[in-house]
């Protein structure tokens, strides 16, 4: 990897996510070697990807190079590798570009879709977890949509318009909110001669009700919020099957539909030679102690989705969300700092800053603690936070002028498709 020896202890980071990130950016100017591997050469702002696969923001909006997070440290390097294993007997990494040997190592390689052992749905679905795939869907629905004004065969047309998505939690309650928003202000501006009556949207949910990790009051506005915008809502059916652009599920409903995604769950991205003693089969994440520090393991550490700290008020694990992650990262360097120096390490404590989800403009839903409220002072926070936590002043400066942008105008600027989606196979998701 031509990195070069050292006297210092070596920091390799497996991920530059969240947690990954809020980790590297505290150890950059400690008296370590800090190595950050990801396939990727950018952190990825994960909680707007439905606003770059819905047009509203291109991906450079919520994307921040990894280089410039590592580049303010003397004795920091960045790899984009893929890592195909862990050999902890040796504490070397090994990855597709060669090998690193490691003193310190953290696993911070989040999550990707869990599609629960359906290999049909996982081979034809789409999904959304990086940018790459974001792109594809964004593609796909702008390639259906000129199709659609273009076709003379009224079932096949309606088959174009129809989005079907499956799960209604944050990611699918705010992807039906963008299209159903797409459907009401900006399409039949650009299609004048299509009738955007025949367009439909579909949330499918397993549980009674949408938005099922938040509040009982979260979910009867987000429901009143999407029914208002046309989106037609299924709870207590679960998708079974889609193949052939058909989508079946537990009950008697069936749906026709060339754009079908799937954001009914996640779960954990492990890596080869940890053992699987350490591994929760079927959340594949991380037993961690209150250190972060893999079960069984002294200096290998796991943090943010990969990991599961299980505690008296989280016996399942912290939530697979931003929040956990970067505090996560943020006290494990803390922890490293002090056992580096000698000292005993602090058991960590997460502190819950609520949850929230956004339905369109003006809409959106927050759970803080005992409050809860929705609708547009809950927009306006739901907005203020994610312009608080994007990395870098020109991420923040663009996102804010394109929601500017789109609030004054009705339109969404992005609708551009730069990378034609060719086949669904582009959209597998390697670890």
């Amino acid at each position: 990897m031509n990195i070069p020896y050292t006297n210092l202890p070596r920091l390799v980071i497996i991920g530059g996510g969240f947690a990954g990130v809020a980790l590297a950016r505290k150890m950059v100017k400690e008296d370590v070697q800090l190595v950050l591997l990801d396939r990727h050469n950018y952190h990825t702002f994960q909680p707007l990807l439905y606003q770059v696969s819905t047009a509203s923001l291109e991906p450079d909006s919520i994307a921040y190079p990894l280089r410039k997070i590592v580049k303010k440290g003397k004795n920091t390097f960045f790899r984009m590798a893929e890592v195909t294993a862990i050999d902890p007997d040796t504490q070397f990494v090994h990855t597709n570009i060669g090998s690193v040997s490691y003193d310190y190592l953290v696993i911070a390689t989040g999550a990707r879709t869990n599609f629960f052992g359906n290999t049909t749905i996982e081979n034809n679905a789409m999904r959304m977890k990086n940018l790459p795939q974001a792109l594809n869907l964004r593609s796909l629905m702008l390639e259906n949509l000129e199709q659609a004004v273009i076709t003379t065969d009224l079932e096949k047309r309606k088959e174009l318009l129809r989005f079907v998505l499956a799960g209604a939690g944050p990611t699918g309650v705010e992807l039906a909110g963008g299209i159903a928003e797409l459907k009401l202000n900006v399409l039949p501006k650009d299609y004048p001669d299509m009738d955007f009556d025949d367009m439909e949207i579909h949330l499918i949910e397993g549980a009674p009700r949408v938005l099922p990790p938040m509040s009982e009051h979260a979910s009867e506005k987000a429901t009143k919020f999407l029914k208002k915008l046309g989106v037609h809502i299924h709870t207590n059916t679960q998708v079974k099957n889609y193949e052939n652009n058909l989508v079946t599920t537990t009950t008697d409903l069936s749906l026709k539909t060339a754009t079908f995604i799937w954001s009914a769950g996640v779960t954990g991205a492990p890596v080869t030679g940890i053992k699987a003693a350490s591994l929760i089969p079927r959340a594949n994440r991380y037993k961690v102690n209150e250190f972060n520090q893999i079960d069984g393991y002294d200096t290998v550490f796991a943090i943010g989705d990969i990991s599961v700290m299980q505690t008296k008020d989280y016996p399942k694990g912290h939530p697979m969300v931003a929040q956990p992650a970067i505090q996560q990262g943020g006290h494990l360097a803390k922890n490293l700092k002090r056992h580096i120096r000698g000292k005993s390490m602090i058991p960590f404590s997460y502190f819950d800053k609520g949850s929230m989800a956004t339905i369109g403009r003006n809409k959106a839903v927050v759970d803080i603690g005992k409050f809860k409220f929705g609708g547009f002072f809950a927009w306006f926070v739901w907005m203020f936070i994610h312009l608080w936590f994007l990395v870098g002043f020109r991420n923040r400066f663009v996102t804010f002028f394109n929601w500017v942008y789109n609030y004054i105008n009705y339109d969404k600027a992005a609708r551009l498709i730069v990378r034609p989606f060719k086949n669904k196979k582009d959209t597998i998701e390697r670890v």
